[in-house]
């Protein structure tokens, strides 16, 4: 976890993902996944870049498949951003930094 992301799990995804005043960028992923190590750094980056326009959780898929079920997540890593609760951007698999900067900035 990088220093500007935060771990979320059931209980809290509520209160920090979808009451959140600021938009967030959920990364789920799990500890077994290749592509979700690959893109880890570029989250990381993607939280330090957009430090007070967005937070980034990481949600340990393993641990939370209730959030996946929820949110229909068939395959990660997957990003999705959520703002005013609403999920209102999807990214599945690896995609690289720009792609996903590309998708994401119309809404933060």
């Amino acid at each position: 976890m990088g220093l500007k992301t935060f771990d979320v799990n059931q209980d809290e995804f509520q209160s920090e993902v979808l009451d959140s005043k600021t938009p967030v960028l959920v990364d789920f992923w799990a500890e077994w996944c290749g592509p979700c190590k690959m893109i880890a750094p570029i989250v990381d980056e993607i939280a330090d870049e957009y430090d007070g326009k967005l937070r980034v959780a990481k949600v340990d898929a393993d641990a939370n498949q209730d959030i996946l079920i929820n949110y229909g997540i068939m395959g990660i890593p997957t990003l999705i951003l959520f703002k005013g609760g609403e999920a209102v951007e999807r990214i599945t698999g690896f995609k690289p930094k720009g792609k996903i900067v590309s998708q994401i900035a119309a809404h933060i």
